[in-house]
């Protein structure tokens, strides 16, 4: 049985901002791009583990640049790598100039979904198989990020994080 690739989970959101998302200075709610991220997040888990997925954390998020009111927004959201329960979710977020239509990365996010039974308890998923540089290169940051995760939070010795080791040696 082949793997599956990040680009079976790529999901694709686009959707136009409008006033009532907006803080006083009329860019997009840093909330509200969440949220955004967060459902293209889900779609994308979901399609790798074909299971219910939840979110188990928000690891990283940049950003980078603000969205102006009436801008079109798309978020790209694919499966950087699969764990035995868990994957790990890379998200970009683009930003369409009105005159030129041309898209610019305004900014981008990490999250980590669970795939689970219908009880809530952790299921097994496949793995993936990266295919372009890109693809690669995040798969093997998100061990890295993983590890990194796992000695913060007290549940793996430094010493055990070899990605993370290899960094520095």
């Amino acid at each position: 049985m082949s793997l599956k690739t990040p680009e079976q989970s790529r999901t694709i959101m686009t959707d136009l901002v409008l006033p009532s998302e907006t803080n006083p200075i009329n860019n997009l709610f840093g909330g509200e791009l969440l949220a955004r991220m967060d459902r293209a997040a889900s779609i994308a888990a979901r399609r790798h583990s074909r299971r219910i997925v939840v979110t188990a954390s928000v690891n990283h998020v940049a950003f980078n640049r603000a969205i102006p009111l009436g801008s079109v927004v798309t978020v790209e959201a694919k499966v950087s790598r699969a764990f035995k329960s868990s994957m790990e979710i890379y998200i970009d977020v683009w930003i369409e100039d009105r005159e030129s239509g041309e898209k610019t990365k305004a900014n981008e996010a990490i999250y980590t979904f669970v795939a689970v039974d219908e009880t809530g308890r952790p299921v097994r998923i496949e793995e993936i198989q990266p295919v372009t540089e890109l693809e690669k290169e995040r798969y093997k940051g998100a061990l890295r990020r993983k590890q990194l995760s796992l000695v913060l939070a007290g549940k793996m010795k430094a010493d055990d994080a070899t990605e993370l080791k290899a960094l520095f040696n």
